[in-house]
């Protein structure tokens, strides 16, 4: 396996094990609870997380079919992987982000939403598992903010992305724990 692969497989499944710890954290009673009424429950992250996996899935997967079509050759570089300035930009939760509505939750439970996130992760392990050796440094998608980014940089977002919610996870439970009667009423 290419090491930037390796590497960036190693960050998701880093980010994965991190928010699972920390929903396992959540006790499964508040897990679809929202801590307010402009706020998601830990069911909604995950759903989220889910539907930026899945869309990312598409949009990637396809750019790695019409890469092969024409041609895409073996990764002969170092592939820049995502820089330190996103991965910071997106650790930073002082700032609140709105997510476009098509990523927006519809209320699944937490478990359904669990299982879709990890559905949507393992969708993404084997389309870029099977693009292993080609120079994914040369697929690109751009970004909203952050402008083009090949596969290895998308794979890094996804992971820092993923850490920057389950920092949202802590914050909703400790929101939950501090109030749950009004909690509930939000539910």
């Amino acid at each position: 396996m290419h090491p930037a692969l390796k590497e960036i497989l190693a960050r998701l499944a880093s980010s994965r094990a991190n928010l699972r710890e920390t929903v396992d954290r959540v006790p499964k009673e508040q897990r679809d609870r929202v801590p307010a009424s402009d706020r998601w429950s830990v069911a909604g992250v995950l759903e989220h997380l889910a539907l930026v996996d899945e869309r990312f899935t598409t949009i990637i997967g396809s750019k790695i079919a019409d890469a092969r079509t024409e041609g895409l050759s073996v990764e002969q570089d170092d592939p820049a992987l995502l820089p330190p300035n996103v991965e910071a930009m997106l650790a930073d939760r002082t700032e609140r982000r709105q997510a476009p509505p098509p990523l927006h939750p519809s209320g699944l439970g937490c478990d359904e939403a669990w299982a879709r996130a990890e559905a949507s992760r393992a969708a993404f392990f084997a389309i870029v598992t099977a693009a292993d050796g080609l120079a994914l440094s040369r697929v690109s998608h751009e970004h909203p903010r952050f402008g083009a980014l090949n596969v290895y940089q998308w794979a890094g977002f996804l992971a820092a992305h993923e850490s920057r919610h389950a920092q949202q996870i802590r914050d909703i439970a400790s929101q939950l724990a501090r109030d749950p009667v009004k909690a509930a009423r939000h539910s």
